[in-house]
């Protein structure tokens, strides 16, 4: 049997780590605009905040606003459209932030972007919301 893939908040002692430690010093801030810039993308309700951020037990990370607790998400993409919870929607947009950090002219981090994004789409999966984030993101 597999075992649940568990999040695990990040400390507030830990905060200013984990930036760095997910996207390295030289791409955190590239990065970090990327999510608000994503997150403002999918849903018209979201105007900024504070994040929370989650390290999985299967090595992977994601960030989830922490208000409002709903987001309606709109995908102009692949036409989804339906409403989240805050948790559902970090996912989503850090789906979306490390699947266009994949394409980066650098192979190391573009493996390492990929292996961030298996792990955090194989937490999506077992997601109480995976309909919604596996439509959203696909």
């Amino acid at each position: 049997m597999k075992e649940a893939i568990i999040a695990t908040p990040v400390p507030e002692s830990r905060r200013l780590t984990f930036l760095p430690e997910t996207f390295t010093p030289r791409m955190m801030m590239r990065a970090e605009g990327l999510i608000y810039h994503q997150a403002s993308m999918l849903s018209k309700q979201y105007g900024g905040g504070l994040w929370e951020f989650y390290t999985l037990s299967n090595g992977g990370r994601y960030a989830a606003p922490v208000r409002p607790e709903q987001f309606a998400v709109r995908v102009d993409g692949n036409g989804y459209d339906g409403i989240v919870s805050a948790d559902a929607f970090g996912i989503i947009v850090t789906l979306f932030v490390f699947g266009a950090l994949a394409f980066i002219d650098d192979e190391t981090l573009r493996e390492m972007y990929s292996d961030h994004y298996q792990q955090l789409r194989a937490f999506a999966v077992e997601h109480a919301e995976r309909g919604a984030i596996l439509a959203a993101i696909d």
